[in-house]
């Protein structure tokens, strides 16, 4: 155990401060709660964007790891994109958009164009319709149903 003793001018030998006055602690500041949108802090650019691809990576139910791999960069990296341990650069972003297979302004915005995407196709006469309807379906008829709209969509039509 080391003993610091009190010298005649009772300042410390190396620093020269008072041995007896205990420093004031610096007031820290106290942050005020983010606005938070979709579920997103909305305050802080950087904590935006990482919470922004952690949600996408989510649901696309992808580890760090499988989203390392699909931007060919080292799992460590997304994760200190994640926690904010690194900003990423455009070129990233790009990359990381392509890897979790959504545009640069979507994965900025935590994957809101989706929603409205969605609400966009709600709106659609023909799918406002059918939604009630394939509630009602069992699996084997929602499968047929399906199977059979992807080979009207994908046959060849034929012209008269």
């Amino acid at each position: 155990m080391l003993v610091q003793f009190r010298t005649i001018s009772n300042l410390c030998r190396k620093c020269k401060t008072a041995l007896d006055e205990e420093p004031e602690p610096e007031p820290q500041p106290v942050a005020a709660p983010e606005p938070i949108h979709h579920g997103i802090p909305t305050g802080n650019g950087h904590l935006q964007v990482a919470l922004a691809i952690r949600n996408l990576r989510q649901r696309s139910g992808l580890s760090q790891r499988q989203l390392a791999l699909r931007m060919k960069v080292p799992r460590t990296y997304v994760s200190k994109i994640e926690n904010e341990k690194a900003t990423p650069t455009l070129s990233s972003l790009e990359r990381l958009a392509t890897a979790l297979e959504v545009s640069l302004p979507e994965l900025i915005n935590g994957g809101c164009s989706r929603e409205r995407e969605i609400r966009e196709l709600m709106a659609d006469e023909f799918i406002a319709e059918l939604i009630p309807l394939v509630s009602k379906l069992n699996g084997m008829q929602w499968s047929s149903l399906l199977t059979q709209v992807r080979d009207l969509a994908t046959r060849p039509r034929r012209t008269s």
